[in-house]
C-alpha cells in the first residue's frame, strides 16, 4: 500500500511509464495479498483470477454514476478503494498486478517448501 500511494504522491521522481501505470498493478497486487490472508492455503492462480474478476468489477463500476456513489469517489478513500474513471489500462495493469502477485507467492511458496526440516529427533 505503501508503494502505491508513493507512486500516485510523488509521480515526478518515477519514469512516467512507471508513474502512471504502477499504482493499479500495486493496487491489484494488495488485493491479492489481502486475499491471501483470508484464505492462507488458497492456490496462487485461483486467487489471482479472483483478484482480477474484483478488480474488474471495481473498474467497472466506475461507469456507473449515482449522486452518492461519485461522492464517495470523490473523498480520498473512496478514489482509492473504487478509483475515479473507467480506462481499460486500469484491465491491464490489474491483470499483470494480480499475475505479478501470484508469481512472488508461487516463488516464497516454493522457497518455503525447499527449505529442509530441522525437526530433531535426538531427544527422544
Amino acid at each position: 500500500m505503501v508503494l502505491g500511494l508513493a507512486s500516485r504522491r510523488y509521480p515526478t521522481v518515477l519514469p512516467a511509464f512507471v508513474a502512471t501505470y504502477a499504482g493499479d498493478v500495486l493496487w491489484a497486487s494488495m488485493v491479492f495479498w489481502l486475499l491471501t490472508l483470508v484464505r492462507p492455503s488458497g492456490e496462487g492462480q485461483h486467487l489471482a483470477a479472483i483478484t482480477f474478476v474484483i478488480a474488474v468489477a471495481v473498474e467497472t463500476s466506475q461507469r456507473y454514476h449515482a449522486p452518492w456513489l461519485d461522492a464517495w469517489r470523490a473523498s480520498r478513500l473512496g478514489a482509492l478503494v473504487l478509483g475515479q474513471g473507467f480506462l481499460w489500462s486500469d484491465i491491464a495493469c490489474y491483470l499483470v498486478g494480480a499475475i505479478l502477485a501470484a508469481w512472488i507467492d508461487w516463488m516464497l511458496r516454493t522457497r518455503r517448501a525447499r527449505r529442509p526440516s530441522w525437526t530433531s529427533s535426538a531427544g527422544k
